[in-house]
């Protein structure tokens, strides 16, 4: 946190930090009243109370500090939202066809947003503070407060029915940072919804996550799956995963204020070529050193190594490409149970009944995790081939 004595009129305080942010490179930005989303606790009370979190433990835990900026901090008199566009040059949806390629979200394609929004936050309060005075914090995601409801009330957009940030200007392409601020600054106007009878983005999503417009449950969200998730995918929605393997874009992709979007300037967010179209055969033969170096910098190195190869080989499962199943195969050795059995549904997709069948004479005598051993057991039932399954495409 940073400090000053008052040295501007709220009004040049307020200019002065929409000046920095524009130098910053941020695409968009706007302020927002402490107190202006008094309906963001009780909604996020009754998500949590349906169980809808999944295992993100941390969301019950903070959930009182998550209610208003106020329970957060007391000292706040403003919160400055700010929006970074990191637009795709092409749907990413494209990869979705090529089943034998790993689908990578495109945000997680280049540099860890993370690090790179809280440096330029870090960098407008080093200058703000000195000129403006007050005191300053500034968030990146990670902390309990709730930007996406502070974003509308700033102005930047507004929830769509994914529940994700739309902007009129940019569509679905908007990192969020946060600076809070105690100085009592001037709020701009709320943004509306402009959703309107569209529902392209609850029809898009392929596991059916939304069961209302403006609802979401994160326990069959593929992005929840493939990152937060901590133990195997239920079964039932692995077919439905596809070639996802970190993350997903359908519902921001499909939505229509996308044709406002435009390409992101910041360099360091751009997918790089190796994240695109990843091979599977490629990732799965990843090592643990090998994956911290080829994801250093990524956001996918926080999920590891074992959940990501969990992933993969779901992905490897449903590509109904017969050649995979080597790669699969060698996993059944791999030293995480999360792996092995990943790897048995893999193979069980993949292989004629009898080959599987000598695979499972063979390995699961031997298997002493009870979560392996109910993966070769409950394998019958995929038998015989892959059942039909739903191909997105732009």
């Amino acid at each position: 946190m940073l400090r000053g004595s008052r040295l501007l009129s709220p009004d040049a305080a307020r200019a002065l930090i929409i000046h920095l942010a524009a130098e910053e490179g941020f695409d968009a930005v706007g302020i927002a009243h402490p107190d202006a989303i008094p309906e963001a606790g009780p909604r996020l009370a009754r998500w949590i109370a349906d169980g809808a979190h999944g295992d993100m433990d941390w969301m019950p835990e903070t959930a009182a500090r998550r209610a208003a900026p106020r329970a957060l901090w007391p000292e706040v008199g403003a919160v400055v939202m700010l929006g970074l566009n990191y637009g795709p040059d092409r749907d990413p949806r494209e990869v979705l066809a090529r089943r034998s390629a790993g689908a990578i979200s495109v945000y997680a394609r280049g540099d860890d947003y993370h690090e790179l929004i809280k440096g330029k936050l870090k960098r407008i309060a080093s200058r703000f503070v000195p000129r403006a005075g007050g005191e300053v914090k500034v968030f990146v995601d990670t902390a309990p407060l709730m930007e996406k409801p502070l974003a509308q009330a700033a102005g930047l957009g507004w929830q769509g029915k994914h529940t994700n940030l739309v902007s009129r200007g940019r569509g679905s392409w908007l990192f969020l940072g946060a600076i809070a601020t105690s100085l009592a600054l001037r709020a701009d106007t709320a943004e509306t919804d402009h959703c309107g009878a569209c529902r392209a983005c609850l029809d898009a999503c392929p596991t059916g996550a939304f069961p209302a417009p403006y609802r979401i449950d994160a326990r069959r969200c593929v992005s929840y799956l493939t990152i937060e998730h901590r133990g195997p995918i239920p079964r039932e929605l692995r077919p439905l995963i596809g070639n996802r393997i970190y993350g997903c874009d359908d519902c921001l992709a499909a939505c229509p204020w996308n044709k406002f979007a435009v390409l992101g300037r910041e360099a360091r967010l751009a997918a790089r070529e190796e994240n695109r179209e990843p091979a599977l055969a490629e990732l799965a033969r990843l090592d643990e050193a090998a994956f911290r170096a080829r994801f250093t910098k990524s956001p996918i190195k926080r999920t590891g190594r074992t959940r990501f190869l969990r992933n993969v080989l779901v992905a490897i499962g449903n590509s109904g490409d017969a050649a995979l199943a080597e790669e699969a195969g060698r996993l059944l050795h791999d030293d995480a149970p999360l792996v092995r059995g990943a790897a048995v549904w893999a193979l069980a997709r993949l292989l004629e009944p009898a080959r599987f069948d000598t695979l499972r004479a063979r390995h699961l005598p031997g298997e002493a995790d009870p979560t392996v051993t109910e993966e070769w057991q409950a394998a019958d039932s995929m038998l015989g081939g892959l059942p039909p399954q739903r191909v997105d495409a732009p």
